[in-house]
């Protein structure tokens, strides 16, 4: 999206009378602190901290721990409104990025600032799209919640960029505390931004309770087995490079960036394919394509010389990340089946905390069989979850309306 198109959509999607510039301008700063983050975060897992696979599993449980229980937190504080908790959110994130900076680089200490960051992070993510949908004009919410997840997008990527930079040059010695201390600063800025945001804006209440009826029940199991793929190439993908191909924080970064470029672009194609094939054959044809990327993730260095399994590897990382799109197939499965929005609302947040519920475990599950029997059963399991997907994808009705 270019420079200007974007700030003309921000004209005409807020209203003038509301906060949304210190808004915008919070989640842009946030999304560069993210971006710095999680840039090197593995790498300072795997090489200062000294985690192995099994350790990251246990991690990624406990980061996952907070997407869980955030249902019973928003309803334990219902009586907060959404700037309240988006502020509460912006501290929490804060204090867990202050832990990495002054903590020292134990496993504990570690996974106990990651679950502090996390916590924060869930808070904020859906307070941000009610706020975008309160501060948007009439017919705009669209638009403004487009908007603010180009922010972040361009937040983040800046950070990825700023990390492949840095740490290109510092080879030795790479300075990984001074840029947890430049985005715990970040997190504070956009913290102190946050106490600018005034209102009163009511929390969506779907987002407070679990919602369970029969009618959805493939959707539920079809969360299940994204959740469970999902989790297999975004916690033990990156680490698979590191421990497995020795790369370094940069080129993790370059990933990340290159991923989020891609789907940047990708993203609107794939809704385009969604409405013209429809859901289901979409949702079909995405984990069939996974059991191919799955093969060659566990099994290039078995096939290839080492340099051209790395670059195999992180093409099949790139192109597992535009193939996660097609879960927006699901999103509309839920809305051909729905008899009002907010029933779709209800349904999509209760599988969001099913797809939590599971990734949890497979986190564990997935760091013993690395640990105790290999990176290629992990990835054959992947790729059985992906086609236990694809079957069941298979025994929904088409599009309904």
């Amino acid at each position: 999206m270019k420079k200007g198109n974007l700030l003309l959509q921000i004209k005409e999607s807020f209203r003038e009378d509301s906060k949304f510039k210190i808004f915008l301008f919070s989640v842009l700063i946030t999304g560069l602190s993210y971006g710095l983050y999680k840039g090197m975060l593995d790498n300072f897992l795997a090489e200062i901290v000294g985690m192995g696979e099994m350790d990251r599993g246990v991690t990624e449980f406990f980061r996952e721990l907070p997407g869980i229980l955030l249902v019973f937190i928003l309803a334990a504080f219902f009586m907060l409104s959404a700037e309240t908790l988006y502020k509460a959110g912006a501290v929490i994130m804060l204090i867990g990025m202050a832990m990495h900076a002054v903590l020292p680089a134990t496993k504990v200490l570690a996974t106990l600032a990651i679950c502090m960051y996390s916590l924060g992070e869930h808070i904020q993510l859906g307070m941000k799209n009610t706020l975008s949908l309160q501060y948007a004009k009439a017919g705009h919410g669209g638009s403004a919640l487009g908007a603010q997840t180009a922010m972040t997008q361009i937040g983040t990527l800046a950070g990825y960029l700023v990390i492949v930079f840095v740490f290109s040059i510092f080879t030795k010695n790479q300075p990984y505390s001074v840029f947890f201390t430049m985005a715990a600063v970040l997190a504070g800025i956009s913290a102190v931004l946050s106490f600018r945001i005034t209102g009163k804006s009511e929390t969506d209440e779907n987002k407070r309770r679990f919602y369970f009826h029969k009618k959805y029940t493939k959707y539920y199991m079809l969360e299940m087995f994204y959740g469970a793929r999902k989790q297999v190439f975004f916690t033990f993908g990156p680490y698979v490079l590191i421990l497995f191909y020795g790369a370094n924080a940069a080129t993790i970064s370059l990933l990340h960036a290159v991923s989020a470029v891609a789907c940047f672009f990708a993203s609107p194609i794939v809704g385009r394919i969604i409405d013209k094939l429809g859901y289901k054959i979409v949702m079909i044809t995405d984990t069939l394509i996974l059991v191919i990327v799955c093969f060659f993730y566990g099994f290039a260095h078995h096939i290839f010389p080492t340099k051209v399994a790395f670059f195999v590897c992180c093409v099949n990382y790139i192109l597992d990340s535009i193939i996660s799109l097609a879960s927006m197939a699901a999103n509309v499965y839920v809305q051909d089946l729905a008899d009002n929005q907010d029933e779709v609302k209800a349904t999509i947040s209760t599988g969001v905390s099913i797809n939590h519920v599971i990734t949890i475990f497979i986190a564990l599950f997935g760091g013993w069989i690395w640990h105790t029997l290999g990176i290629e059963l992990l990835f054959i399991l992947s790729a059985v979850l992906g086609l236990c997907n694809s079957a069941y994808a298979a025994t929904i009705k088409g599009k309904r309306k």
